[in-house]
């Protein structure tokens, strides 16, 4: 049995899990606009694993006896002074929502919710990776500087990124 506090904590994370899937969809929609497919295809198979976030906590509340409480949010920002300054917004966001998670973990492990731990400790695992994978392409935003050439390379390295949809356990 879940208490409230961490049902409502839950349900606001799932808010989260939306909101960054709206964010990198909004933020895909910034790099059409500037000519980067290949950012803006990377940005949506993004949304499409943050979606699956959303579903996997969703899944767990209605499992676990909880009640789902749909949050709205606000409107995402869209427009940004270069493809770096949009990364670094989005690992930022990261960052954010690491926070969270582990904000999440320690709540579940003082209410010795012992499944919520178990599926928190993916969620932990998977924010190092997004982490990573964020702070590596502002690294080589950094790099490429303002090399028109190094922009594009790294715009059709960045469009080989697939989507490989596994339903969340």
């Amino acid at each position: 049995m879940l208490s409230e506090k961490l049902v409502d904590e839950l349900n606001e994370q799932i808010k989260y899990e939306f909101f960054s899937a709206y964010l990198y969809m909004a933020i895909s929609g910034y790099f059409e606009a500037e000519d980067l497919p290949g950012l803006a295809a990377w940005m949506r198979v993004q949304a499409l694993e943050e979606m699956t976030h959303a579903e996997k906590f969703f899944n767990f509340l209605c499992d676990a006896g909880g009640r789902t409480d749909l949050r709205g949010f606000e409107k995402p920002k869209n427009d940004y002074a270069s493809p770096l300054a949009a990364f670094e917004y989005s690992l930022e966001h990261e960052k954010f929502v690491t926070n969270r998670i582990n904000g999440l973990m320690d709540l579940a492990k003082t209410e010795g919710s012992h499944a919520t731990q178990i599926l928190l400790q993916w969620f932990v695992t998977e924010q190092v990776e997004e982490e990573s994978s964020f702070g590596l392409i502002v690294k080589k935003l950094h790099r490429i500087g303002n090399d028109g050439n190094g922009l594009l390379r790294l715009d059709e390295d960045l469009a080989t990124r697939i989507f490989v949809y596994t339903p969340p356990a």
